[in-house]
């Protein structure tokens, strides 16, 4: 699989540009992102990028960040996204604000987007909910390595920030750590695990 192209500007089209590595040229469909923000033709260009294969037909995809192809793919994952769909999703928004209204199930931001009608934001905001609320925690607190015994607190308000950034009340959040912190033990207070406790308490998806 090509992972990115990092080569020269030949070409930009309505959806597409065209890159020059090494004397052979790519073609590759683009969310509005990387449209707006091509260099000069003929300048320099990184993409990250996937291929879509489909019977006798093999498309290229290119992204601004790895954080947007991971986006991509997991929307091509759920019935009813295409490529088209899916790049006309980053088109409209960024990965993390797509993740955000994805999470929240913010179904009315969603059919703002062109193709995503309330059926198909609703299926999307189920389907891939609890991933990208674990993707955009990912992005919140990058790197973040299993606190040592003794730092549950500094793990809690890792995650009361997290939810709040995904549009929870701080009240309503602070009170699902808590119990996901009480839940874990201190010295089990993975800052990872705990997020997703924490979230499961919030949606009901802990409730069986």
């Amino acid at each position: 699989m090509i992972a990115h192209l990092n080569g020269t500007l030949a070409a930009v089209e309505a959806n597409s540009i065209v890159l020059d590595v090494g004397g052979v040229g790519y073609r590759a469909y683009v969310p509005l992102s990387v449209l707006t923000s091509l260099p000069e033709m003929g300048g320099k260009l990184l993409v990250h990028t996937t291929m879509v294969v489909r019977e006798d037909d093999m498309t290229l995809y290119g992204f601004r960040t790895p954080e947007e192809r991971q986006v991509f793919l997991m929307l091509m994952g759920v019935s009813g996204v295409g490529p088209k769909v899916a790049l006309s999703m980053l088109g409209i928004m960024d990965a993390e604000e797509l993740a955000r209204a994805v999470s929240t199930g913010d179904v009315k931001a969603l059919t703002r987007i062109p193709g995503v009608g309330p059926k198909l934001a609703q299926r999307v905001a189920l389907e891939l909910g609890e991933k990208l609320a674990e993707f955009l925690f990912g992005l919140r607190v990058s790197g973040v390595q299993a606190p040592a015994a003794g730092s549950a607190s500094e793990a809690l308000e890792d995650v009361v920030e997290a939810l709040v950034n995904l549009g929870y009340s701080r009240a309503d959040a602070r009170r699902a750590a808590d119990r996901a912190v009480t839940a874990a033990g201190s010295a089990n207070a993975d800052t990872g695990s705990l997020f997703r406790d924490a979230l499961n308490l919030l949606t009901g998806a802990g409730k069986r």
